[in-house]
């Protein structure tokens, strides 16, 4: 059964507030999404399997550990997930990188695949999958059920933002992802924007509008 993990750290909990005023340029914002990510990714990633090794350390033979070459991979839900990548790979720099792109219908608010690029192996890869905002869960479902059509069995979301009615969108389809936020917003206004939220992530990391 899935886990939500809702990672309250004070460091998380305060970039998530600057990220949060409507005054935070672009430059700052784009900061604030990477170095959240990373923060989120580190709890995201505390499964990871070791192995422990010999070495030599100016002192004497030790035996120590590390990650034991699993393979991993990041993919961002295009184009606001790019945000993100910056951050997470600063963590795991060997991991692959893949790309789903997804949009809203803006008068179904269902999502739309209009990109798909994934690493050969992806289907013997664990995939975090990672945007910076879980509103409907529309377009989280949908990149989930894109990756299981390939042949991954394990897979993490994360994000930044979540609504509730976006984890329970995870939940209720993919009972097998865990979910990684930084916050649990109240909810959906009537256009599907979080509330309070961030506004629109995308745009906010592009400077578009």
């Amino acid at each position: 059964m899935a886990s939500l993990h809702v990672i309250d750290h004070p460091l998380i909990q305060h970039k998530i507030s600057l990220m949060r005023d409507k005054n935070t340029g672009t430059k700052e914002f784009r900061e604030l999404v990477s170095e959240t990510a990373m923060l989120i990714c580190y709890e995201a990633t505390r499964d990871l399997p070791l192995k422990e090794i010999e070495m030599e350390t100016p002192v004497c033979m030790a035996k120590t550990k590390i990650v034991s070459g699993h393979k991993l991979a990041f993919v961002p839900i295009l184009r606001a997930g790019l945000g993100m990548i910056e951050g997470v790979t600063s963590l795991v720099p060997a991991a692959k990188i893949g790309h789903i792109g997804m949009f809203r219908d803006p008068e179904t608010k269902e999502s739309v695949k209009y990109y798909c690029k994934l690493p050969d192996d992806i289907a013997e890869r664990d995939v975090i999958l990672v945007d910076p905002m879980l509103a409907t869960g529309n377009t989280a479902v949908s990149a989930i059920t894109e990756l299981k059509k390939l042949g991954v069995k394990n897979i993490k979301f994360m994000c930044i933002i979540s609504s509730p009615e976006g984890a329970a969108a995870i939940i209720q389809n993919h009972p097998d992802v865990d979910i990684y936020c930084g916050t649990m917003d109240q909810g959906l206004n009537e256009d599907k924007y979080i509330v309070p939220g961030l506004g629109d992530a995308g745009d906010r990391i592009f400077g578009t509008k």
